[in-house]
């Protein structure tokens, strides 16, 4: 084959009119059709104070949190699984939908599938849909994030057959009961990783009196948290600044003291995935018996926590393989049979 026609045949002359987007607290996720994921950045962007002009987006931001000199701000745009900062967002958006669609030849203004929380409000989903569209959109639609992480994993969602998915984000912590293609009952509590985070420095202020970051706790949290004790307890050096001297610190702190300054948020996910039970159809709570629950997310890595879960409900819990990129899994699906899954969709 000539060099003219292997460049004719490949994947950057695909139109890219189809886009898939997980819009998280914590990660924007992107895929494009044909493709699966092709961009996974943190939902950061660093703007110059006053002006609010972006100084850069993603990775190269989250690596600026904390580190900040006045001039410079590193924000999260979105809070609790929804956007608190509508300019912000969609200028971060328009970078990554740019950033993706840079590297094909046909610019076209792409039909995108957007995962959101399904406790939304009209008002947030505005901002989306807004968002979505300055930021290049040609079509928005939205798809529930429990729902979009259903079909990521595999599930049956449009049998008779109950099927139950925890969706653990950055923000929020999606609940939902799917049978027919459809959302039978869900329970959503804006507590997810962030929380844990908070409570981390929190705990670490109120009896070391040393100061940290939010990235210091979410290492902190991924390295020696857990949600019920276990066979590997972990020890962490700590560095941070001392709340008395205001010089540098470094203190050893135990899995047990992490596990324990956790416990309130880890409890409300917990009594969440009760309330959603409770809730259920018995017809489909018999289903959830068999098949059991899957947990998606990235708040599903937290040691111990389907074991948690498992003890608390009696119920097999499954995590899965990539719970992260459940969610822009699952909007890849539905463009790869949009009609399929059209039922699922709002506008």
């Amino acid at each position: 084959m000539s060099p003219f026609l292997n460049w004719f045949s490949s994947r950057r002359l695909v139109p890219t009119s189809d886009i898939g987007v997980d819009l998280g607290t914590a990660n924007t996720l992107i895929c494009v059709r044909g493709e699966g994921v092709v961009l996974n950045e943190p939902s950061v962007v660093a703007v110059e104070r006053g002006t609010r002009r972006i100084m850069s987006v993603g990775l190269e931001a989250k690596r600026m949190l904390g580190r900040t000199p006045g001039g410079i701000e590193a924000v999260r745009p979105l809070k609790d699984g929804v956007i608190a900062d509508v300019d912000i967002t969609e200028l971060m958006l328009r970078h990554f939908l740019k950033q993706v669609m840079s590297k094909r030849i046909f610019r076209i203004k792409p039909r995108v599938v957007v995962g959101v929380p399904s406790g939304i409000t009209e008002l947030e989903r505005r901002a989306v849909r807004s968002s979505a569209q300055a930021a290049g959109a040609n079509d928005v639609y939205m798809v529930a994030e429990p729902m979009a992480a259903a079909i990521g994993v595999g599930l049956p969602i449009d049998t008779p057959r109950g099927s139950m998915v925890i969706d653990i984000g950055g923000g929020t912590t999606e609940i939902a009961v799917i049978s027919l293609s459809g959302i039978v009952s869900d329970t959503s509590t804006r507590i997810g990783g962030d929380e844990l985070d908070q409570c981390i420095v929190a705990f670490l202020r109120k009896n070391y009196n040393l100061l940290i970051g939010d990235p210091t706790a979410e290492a902190i949290k991924m390295q020696i948290g857990s949600a019920i004790e276990t066979d590997d307890e972990r020890e962490m050096e700590v560095k941070g600044r001392d709340l008395v001297s205001g010089i540098p610190k470094l203190v050893l702190i135990h899995s047990q003291e992490i596990r324990e300054c956790i416990q309130e948020p880890i409890r409300s996910i917990v009594e969440a995935v009760r309330s959603a039970l409770e809730i259920t159809p018995p017809e489909l709570a018999s289903d959830i018996f068999d098949f059991g629950i899957v947990m998606t997310g990235g708040g599903s890595l937290i040691r111990g926590l389907d074991r948690l879960l498992a003890l608390e409900t009696n119920l097999p819990i499954q995590v899965d393989e990539e719970p992260m990129t459940c969610v822009v899994r699952g909007a890849n699906t539905i463009l790869e049979d949009f009609n399929k899954y059209r039922t699922v969709l709002t506008a």
